[in-house]
């Protein structure tokens, strides 16, 4: 249980799109299709390259259509249904970020059903969570989360759920404070700017994640309960999960000049730093030698 039960989460805007099952690619994926799409896009597409380099300009403009995320309306709701803590994760993260740097824009949060479109692509479970700057966007199907538990045996629990999606809102703070212009796609690697952006977005959801039950309703009720021992190693577990070498391992084979998003004990050790140290850990130049973002 994540959520305070008692708390007013009805004032999430997140919306849901797309209808019915996806069929990722023109013949379909299976799960070795998955393996490849995820070892690159997993948590975050590396959009850099997409967008020449991060420069999308007009950003901010809502996805139109989508439907409210219904019984969604107490912490209690959220603690049961995934689509709604999704969603209602969309509060304490604006409050937090509303909190700690000027200018903060909110960016938009859609939860897909199946899959839909983008100015990034398709959205689907397949591709897996991202953030789309030109849409100023969060995509998450929520079955995604299953996906984790069924191929890659990742325990996907609630706060592995919230860190996931602290992580995609990093990218949003990524991209509205220049990061993405500041270090652009230059290919792959341990090295590489991808990787970089990605351990800083890790290093974001563990900074939020070690604050929020400091966000509250308007009622004055925190949206958010301290997380347990063994939530926090659930969502360490995810960040293990995601590691590019994990995810490589599965096709039987390591290779650290394609890495895209830091290996597993890289994800882990920027979680945690975020976690118990603050933003202040997360900022700086972006270097991934030693301990070092």
């Amino acid at each position: 249980m994540t959520f305070n039960p008692d708390a007013d989460v009805s004032g999430n805007t997140a919306r849901r799109r797309g209808r019915g099952a996806v069929v990722a690619g023109a013949g379909g994926v299976g799960l070795l299709g998955i393996i490849a799409l995820i070892a690159g896009p997993l948590l975050g597409i590396d959009l850099t390259g997409l967008l020449g380099g991060g420069g999308a300009t007009g950003g901010g403009s809502e996805p139109s259509g989508g439907s409210v995320i219904e019984d969604c309306l107490t912490g209690e709701d959220a603690n049961e249904n995934v689509d709604c803590r999704v969603a209602a994760s969309q509060l304490a993260l604006d409050g937090f970020w509303e909190d700690n740097i000027d200018d903060y824009r909110r960016p938009q949060l859609i939860i897909v059903d199946g899959a839909t479109s983008t100015s990034c692509g398709t959205a689907s479970n397949a591709v897996g969570p991202f953030y789309c700057p030109p849409d100023e966007t969060v995509y998450i199907d929520p079955t995604f989360f299953d996906l984790m538990q069924q191929q890659f045996g990742a325990s996907a629990g609630d706060l592995a759920q919230l860190y996931i999606v602290g992580h995609e809102w990093g990218h949003h703070i990524q991209y509205i404070r220049g990061t993405m212009d500041r270090y652009p796609n230059n290919g792959t690697g341990p090295d590489s700017n991808g990787v970089r952006i990605e351990l800083q977005a890790d290093c974001y959801a563990g900074a939020w994640i070690g604050q929020m039950t400091k966000e509250k309703d308007k009622n004055g009720v925190p949206y958010l309960l301290a997380p347990t021992d063994a939530e926090l190693d659930d969502a360490l577990n995810a960040a293990n999960t995601v590691g590019d070498d994990n995810i490589q391992q599965q096709s039987g084979s390591v290779n650290p000049e394609s890495f895209t998003h830091g290996t597993s004990e890289q994800r882990k050790f920027w979680f945690a730093n975020g976690y118990q140290n603050g933003l202040d850990v997360c900022e700086g130049p972006l270097t991934v030698a030693g301990d070092e973002l």
